[in-house]
């Protein structure tokens, strides 16, 4: 059995639409200045700045920043859809769901990463993941 997913509108995946989704999320320039930081702090090439205590362990700060960058390369797709800009969207979405698939206490959402109505390309995916960690107030940001 196959369930149909509109990778634009998330249509048949139970999840919140991109519109819904992202209508609070820092604009697109300052995301991908917070993503390349997030980065930066995680490889040590640069200390954490702010007053948001970092994640309790490695594994939760690697998801934030994944599930952050997947979000954003979702993000610039639906505003220029060509097939580079989905296709990043699609690899860092991926990425995501391998790795709560390796970490599934982390995975707040109602799908699991293996739901089968995840459908290609995960995308929808990453915005049930995004709207869960907006609703609990975008924990060690």
């Amino acid at each position: 059995m196959t369930v149909d997913v509109d990778l634009d509108t998330g249509g048949g995946f139970d999840a919140p639409r991109p519109c819904e989704v992202y209508a609070n999320a820092p604009d697109l320039r300052r995301e991908i200045h917070q993503v390349l930081a997030l980065g930066a702090e995680r490889d040590g090439r640069q200390a954490r700045i702010g007053t948001v205590p970092p994640p309790a362990d490695a594994a939760a700060a690697e998801r934030i920043h994944l599930l952050r960058r997947a979000a954003l390369m979702d993000r610039m797709a639906l505003a220029d859809p060509g097939s580079g800009a989905v296709g990043a969207a699609v690899r860092t979405a991926e990425q995501l769901v391998r790795y709560d698939l390796r970490h599934p206490e982390l995975v707040a959402g109602p799908r699991r990463p293996d739901s089968i109505e995840s459908g290609p390309g995960c995308r929808p995916y990453v915005r049930q993941e995004y709207a869960a960690w907006t609703v609990a107030g975008r924990p060690s940001t």
